[in-house]
């Protein structure tokens, strides 16, 4: 890739486009197309096209999909499947009948099966049932991961693609309905300290400036005290003699491993620059190779947020896969390897999430490293 090659970042205002965007830039590429959805709707294959035809990248970043945690996953199905695989499919057609020199797709840990040995090898992939919660979405980017195989290997063209495992970061999102599980952990045991504090009218601010989710949200922002209390209570937070309660999925004992978006950022642009589909392969694994249980990680949050009250396991909730560890050898053996830890990385996001609220200097985690 030469600094002044045309590249098409697809999906940059996501948690995964936003890290690429800003790790192009500071590696000083100059010719950066974006698009938002309003400006182009990767779901329609002629725009797309007309889209690729005009600007003529020479390579392509393919980071845009709809994402989102288990309940979203299992909840809108239809639109999991269809979003993802017609993002896809437009996109990678497009980039070969433009001629476009590279392509690098973004595939996504939870696809393994559901019962995958640990840790996951690239070769375990359809080797087993899927995980039900998220089979849509697993299997829309599966399909993007073959035709990006099969139109390597028909048309010798060089697109590839990465595994990344669970990301964190900024511009994560922090809907309730629809985050990820270590965001929506963040937020609720942050609104629980609020409540502790009986801060509602930081409370109310959250409310106004990121969305709940669950149908829960209004319009007109009028939050007073009941109206904020019975949100948090349906989410799952609520006070009972005199302590803040919060009540998580499941029993906590699923592992999950979980990288900073970041040193994704960096792994993608390390395999831009330096290797071909030729040398990856269908797809390589990118993760840290190390694990943390969900109750460890919760209890993590807690102290970081610095709540206090109580955390309740709702065990009628399903639990998920009981662990999805990636097996990293195949990226390590190619010379890269993630630089921010876990705990480090949790402090800096719940910093960011408030870092623009003038007043909320109180909201700042207990030694905040930058």
């Amino acid at each position: 890739m030469n600094k002044k090659d045309k590249i098409y970042l697809a999906g940059h205002t996501g948690l995964v486009g936003s890290a690429i965007l800003r790790k192009l830039k500071k590696e000083g590429y100059e010719n950066i197309v974006v698009m938002t959805i309003e400006e182009l709707d990767l779901r329609r294959q002629q725009d797309v096209e007309d889209f690729f035809e005009k600007e003529r990248p020479d390579y392509v970043f393919l980071a845009a999909a709809k994402v989102g945690g288990i309940l979203a996953n299992n909840t809108y199905k239809a639109d999991f499947i269809y979003d993802n695989m017609a993002i896809a499919l437009n996109v990678i057609h497009a980039s070969y009948k433009c001629g476009v020199k590279k392509l690098l797709n973004l595939g996504s840990s939870c696809i393994y099966p559901k019962n995958c040995p640990q840790p996951m090898k690239e070769e375990y992939l359809l080797t087993g049932p899927l995980e039900p919660t998220n089979e849509p979405y697993a299997i829309a980017k599966i399909s993007a991961i073959k035709l990006c195989r099969y139109y390597n290997e028909q048309y010798g063209v060089n697109f590839i693609s990465v595994m990344p495992t669970n990301l964190y970061g900024p511009n994560d999102n922090f809907n309730l309905e629809t985050a990820h599980v270590l965001p929506a952990l963040i937020r609720k045991f942050h609104l629980a300290k609020l409540l502790e504090q009986g801060n509602f009218k930081r409370i109310k601010e959250n409310f106004v400036r990121y969305p709940v989710g669950c149908g829960l949200d209004r319009p007109d922002k009028n939050w007073d005290k009941e109206a904020i209390l019975e949100v948090l209570e349906r989410v799952g937070i609520s006070s009972e003699n005199s302590r803040v309660v919060v009540k998580l999925w499941g029993t906590g004992s699923p592992y999950r491993e979980f990288m900073h978006v970041d040193d994704l950022a960096k792994a993608c642009l390390f395999l831009m620059e330096r290797y071909d589909f030729k040398d990856i392969g269908e797809f390589v694994n990118i993760g840290t190779g190390e694990d943390i249980k969900i109750k460890d990680l919760a209890y993590m949050i807690k102290g970081i947020v610095g709540f206090d009250g109580d955390i309740r396991w709702d065990t009628s909730k399903p639990d998920g896969t009981a662990r999805k560890l990636l097996d990293v050898s195949r990226i390590k053996a190619l010379g890269w390897k993630p630089t921010v830890g876990l705990e480090e990385g949790v402090k800096e996001i719940y910093w960011q999430l408030h870092r623009d609220q003038s007043r909320g200097l109180d909201m700042l985690p207990k030694n905040r490293t930058r």
